[in-house]
């Protein structure tokens, strides 16, 4: 039995040998892909003609819309300061962050609510997995063991310990185990957010007594 199997197996492996060779062995043959992995797919490459479209040209005009991603030459309405300078794309006056928000953004008690909310849909969708949906760090992913989760209502996160510009250019480029959210969230979303997480923190420190005397 035992002889049997190894004639058989001799067979087959010096068959499976003849027909797809050694492996790194080189052959003018096409090779055969038992899992071609995307090796071999349908594509048309650049500037070369293609019969699917009815004008017979492969490279196709941009889908009408479109916003090239460095566009902050005030021709788009998006911008993401790519390669630019100032406080408002930077966050930084020279070597220091500055505080407050930048005068680009045109605020005024008109438009500073609708601003607000701006940045509460965009933390909502950027950051509150993590930082929770009040800022205390209490996200979904603390769920999971995460360390480090800032929580904003920590006193080294106040206005006078954590500026402005600080927080916007860890929003952009990350910090620790954040990734940076700089070719995600345009420059005035970012602006936005941390408009946001300033009241966040401002309704956390009101008193209740204060709160309900209000009300």
């Amino acid at each position: 039995m035992i002889k049997t199997f190894l004639i058989v197996f001799t067979i087959f492996a010096i068959f499976m040998m003849g027909v797809f060779g050694f492996r790194g062995g080189k052959s003018r043959d096409t090779p055969v892909r038992l899992f071609p992995d995307m090796d071999v797919m349908d594509k048309v490459k650049s500037q070369k003609p293609s019969d699917l479209f009815k004008d017979g040209v492969g490279s196709r005009p941009m889908v009408p819309g479109t916003i090239v991603h460095s566009a902050d030459d005030s021709l788009y309405s998006i911008e993401f300061g790519e390669g630019r300078e100032g406080y408002y794309y930077t966050g930084m006056f020279g070597d220091y962050y500055g505080q407050g928000m930048p005068e680009e953004l045109k605020l005024t008690s008109e438009s500073a609510d609708a601003f607000l909310l701006r940045g509460k849909e965009r933390y909502g969708i950027y950051c509150a997995v993590c930082h929770g949906d009040a800022g205390d760090g209490a996200g979904v992913t603390s769920k999971y063991g995460i360390a480090g989760i800032a929580n904003f209502h920590a006193p080294n996160f106040a206005t006078d310990q954590y500026a402005d510009g600080r927080m916007y250019d860890v929003i952009t480029n990350g910090k620790g185990n954040m990734g940076g959210y700089g070719y995600n969230i345009p420059v005035t979303d970012r602006w936005a957010i941390v408009a946001y997480v300033r009241a966040l923190q401002n309704a956390k420190s009101i008193p209740l007594k204060e709160v309900s005397q209000n009300n």
